[in-house]
């Protein structure tokens, strides 16, 4: 992933005039914003691919008149892509009061966190030689902290949350791709992620669960070498006492959240399953849940997360 960002507000248009949207009236609006380093520049080069008119490191007092400026387009700017972030520290503090403005206005706005672990970002800032824009005279990771600091509010209002930390650039754009490459807009797009504890809690989920109360198929020798997606590995987990009414609950219960995000315009959810090692079980039960949420109507895309790791 590349560190570096360009400096100063750059203006970019898609490769296409034939972007989607109403005809005529307010554009669609997606903010990107989230940690230096993370991929702010890729997602903003992806939606810029996809016909999006992006705008780089806009002021963010001035994207109310952006989204104006776009209104007035007659139908030609039907869909404006923003990169926000601290190297307009100075304005920073103007977003939350232009988010606002544009809730006013009734502007459909998404916003896009991209989000990366420090020592992935340590990395990142240490192989193109640059520092972290609010590292000052301190070292990359100062930096670092004050960026998540500043950012804290704003992550937890964004409406999709990718973490960059062990995707590459391709990986990025495949993600963004996925949400954003159709014509039109599903209710909700849903993401299942299957992932092993010990290698730690995936940072960008919004719901969590723990299949570590059912039996681990690891300890079943002829199990062992295979993964969640093998037939005989998937019995073993839906035989045993609990699985199938956990599925069955569980999916009861998205429905209800389902509902209650649609209500708030909330677009993406990111459900991660968890078990021991992201092999056996947490797979079986991701693939499952994932079927139970297509047959309701939810666009879901199914990661493994740590299959294979082991």
């Amino acid at each position: 992933m590349n560190a570096t960002e360009r400096d100063g507000a750059q203006v970019s248009t898609g490769t296409t005039a034939e972007a989607t949207g109403e005809a005529a009236g307010i554009p669609e609006l997606v903010i990107i914003s989230g940690m230096s380093g993370a991929g702010r520049s890729t997602a903003a080069k992806c939606l810029e691919d996809l016909g999006w008119f992006v705008v780089d490191n806009l002021p963010p007092a001035l994207i109310p008149t952006m989204v104006d400026l776009g209104a007035r387009s007659q139908g030609n700017v039907a869909r404006i892509a923003v990169v926000v972030d601290v190297r307009g520290r100075r304005f920073f503090d103007n977003l939350r009061e232009s988010l606002a403005d544009l809730e006013a206005k009734k502007v459909k706005r998404r916003v896009i966190f991209l989000e990366a672990s420090d020592d992935a970002l340590v990395r990142r800032f240490e192989s193109v030689r640059r520092p972290h824009p609010l590292q000052g005279s301190g070292r990359i990771v100062d930096g670092i902290a004050a960026e998540r600091d500043l950012l804290r509010e704003l992550r937890g209002d964004a409406d999709l949350v990718i973490d960059t930390s062990s995707l590459n650039v391709h990986e990025l754009r495949a993600k963004l791709d996925a949400q954003f490459a159709g014509e039109e807009e599903p209710e909700l797009r849903a993401t299942v992620m299957s992932f092993g504890y010990k290698y730690g809690l995936p940072v960008d989920a919004d719901l969590v669960v723990d299949c570590r109360f059912l039996p681990n198929p690891h300890w079943v020798p002829e199990l062992r070498p295979f993964t969640g997606l093998n037939e005989e590995v998937s019995g073993y987990v839906f035989n045993q006492p609990g699985a199938k009414e956990f599925l069955d609950r569980y999916t009861e219960l998205l429905q209800l959240i389902a509902a209650g995000y649609r209500r708030e315009g909330k677009r993406y959810v990111t459900i991660a399953v968890g078990c021991t090692g992201g092999k056996h079980r947490s797979v079986a039960m991701s693939e499952k849940l994932a079927h139970r949420l297509v047959s309701e109507g939810v666009e879901t895309v199914v990661v493994h997360r740590d299959m294979g790791r082991e």
